[in-house]
């Protein structure tokens, strides 16, 4: 069957249309493995931060799903999207442990939202990264960029060593976009596999813009994924395209890719993210693969 094919996808995806795509591969929903859900205070200032974007970027990010908790998370499942992480990051120490814990609130409060925590190098990170994981975290967010800190550093192997024992993903955000850091790219994140080779890492944004880079790191580390966030789409693709030569081997990396899209903080529809990877036409089987069965079996629906 190819029934979802570029050619079915007409003009501009709209929302509601989304469902039509995942029921036509006879699938169950989409499993999209970066969505954020921050405390208020956090996410208020997250999106003042996107509108002055331009200030910071130089391009317009215009927050596309500003609405309340309730209605998100009615979105998300209208969408056919019926588990999500929370996906929270701290900035500075001391953030992490209360993120876990608010992370920890949200998910006995909504059985639709998967246990979710973070790190950051400070003492005690080994402890609470211990904790987080018995009390059932499920999906690790690492944001580099944001948190301005050596992934590699020596505080916290013992916590790198504690997520790959436990086969837990981790979502890092580890590129150099939307702005370079002092220990974005490849190299930090590189560091921490090599010490650690069998970490389930899911590089977001597949590591824009250093997409070629980060695609060796799932080439040479066999647990390492790249997730789908604003790839692809007109947005990124004005700062950041994926060279041709790294899409065409996306298409044959269908089990090492799994669909992100950063809900709700992003400048277009959620629907763009969808026509987007139809648009790549790399076929029905390699869309359930992303859609759906590798998000689904690594945040364990």
């Amino acid at each position: 069957m190819e029934a979802s094919g570029p050619d079915q996808v007409a003009g501009q995806l709209t929302d509601a249309q989304v469902p039509g795509i995942w029921q036509a591969l006879g699938l169950p929903g989409l499993a999209d493995i970066h969505v954020h859900f921050l405390p208020e205070p956090m996410l208020a200032k997250v999106w003042r931060y996107f509108d002055e974007a331009e200030q910071h970027y130089g391009i317009a990010w215009p927050i596309c799903y500003r609405t309340s908790e309730d209605e998100r998370i009615a979105t998300l499942h209208e969408l056919g999207v019926p588990r999500f992480p929370t996906l929270c990051y701290p900035h500075k120490p001391g953030m992490a442990s209360w993120l876990n814990d608010w992370c920890a609130g949200f998910a006995a409060a909504h059985p639709d939202a998967v246990h979710s925590a973070t790190l950051f190098p400070e003492p005690g990170v080994t402890g609470y990264v211990r904790q987080a994981l018995e009390a059932g975290a499920r999906v690790f967010k690492v944001h580099v960029q944001v948190g301005g800190f050596d992934p590699a550093e020596a505080v916290l192997d013992e916590a790198w060593g504690l997520l790959s024992d436990a086969g837990v993903p981790v979502v890092v955000h580890c590129g150099s976009g939307p702005l370079p850091g002092a220990h974005t790219g490849p190299g930090p994140i590189g560091e921490v596999l090599r010490r650690h080779p069998a970490l389930t890492a899911v590089l977001a944004h597949a590591g824009a813009p250093e997409y070629a880079e980060h695609l060796a790191l799932v080439n040479r580390y066999r647990n390492v994924r790249l997730d789908t966030t604003m790839v692809g789409t007109p947005y990124l693709d004005r700062i950041a395209p994926v060279p041709p030569d790294v899409l065409a081997a996306y298409r044959d990396l269908g089990e090492r890719i799994v669909l992100g899209t950063d809900f709700p903080n992003i400048p277009y529809s959620y629907a763009r993210q969808i026509q987007s990877l139809v648009e790549w036409g790399f076929g029905d089987d390699w869309l359930r693969q992303v859609l759906w069965h590798n998000g689904a079996e690594l945040l364990a629906f």
